[in-house]
């Protein structure tokens, strides 16, 4: 599994993981709807939020909460989506890793290039967002740096 194996690369810039708990952590999409969308993940393989203990639940909650905090401080958008695609019908099948997708959205952030062209126009490329949005983590409640030494318990 792809998400299992992230944390445990040196250079989390190149594995794009802005921040980490305890017992999970944020990475930005590699195939982004937008600038900044970000998916906060267990550090435990589940498939389901159902199969995550209490304390696992509460930290995934919290670090959403502080992925939220970072973009509306750093980008600034008109909105955000957060869900959760459970099931390989709903996933389409990619990772059974389970992961809460965070997506900051903006007035008019859709455009025809989707439906004609299968094709999505990103504004910004994903290592200029990976410097603003890590930065934007920093002094949250409940986001450590993402080096794998140091993530600490939540609050």
């Amino acid at each position: 599994c792809p998400s299992c194996v992230l944390t445990d690369r040196d250079d989390a810039r190149e594995a794009r993981i802005v921040a980490r708990s305890e017992r999970n952590y944020v990475l930005l999409n590699n195939a982004p709807y937008n600038p900044g969308h970000a998916m906060v993940i267990p550090r435990e393989h589940v498939e389901d939020p159902t199969d995550l203990d209490d304390a696992t639940l509460l930290d995934h909650a919290k670090l959403k909460a502080a992925t939220l905090a970072a973009q509306r401080r750093d980008m600034d958008p008109d909105g955000v989506n957060t869900g959760q695609n459970l099931g390989d019908t709903a996933a389409g099948g990619s990772i059974d890793h389970l992961h809460t997708h965070v997506v900051p959205r903006w007035d008019g952030d859709t455009n025809f290039m989707p439906v004609t062209g299968d094709t999505k126009v990103i504004v910004e490329a994903i290592e200029d967002t990976y410097e603003r949005f890590h930065e934007s983590f920093a002094g949250l409640p409940g986001a450590t740096d993402p080096g794998p030494e140091q993530a600490v318990e939540l609050d």
